[in-house]
């Protein structure tokens, strides 16, 4: 997985912490998470372009 992992975790601990925010009913917030992870991890590969070749 090499250095795809950092976009990998941010992903996952972004997923748990919308899962959190929708049991609490807060949707917007779940919503917001799930965008601001999608954003940074796609930041993360516009500057990593090499690594995102790993299969």
């Amino acid at each position: 997985m090499g250095n795809s992992q950092k976009p990998y975790y941010m992903l996952f601990n972004a997923a748990t912490d919308a899962i959190s925010a929708l049991e609490a009913q807060n949707f917007g917030q779940a919503k917001k998470i799930l965008v601001e992870a999608q954003q940074a991890c796609e930041e993360w590969f516009l500057s990593h372009p090499e690594d995102g070749d790993e299969a």
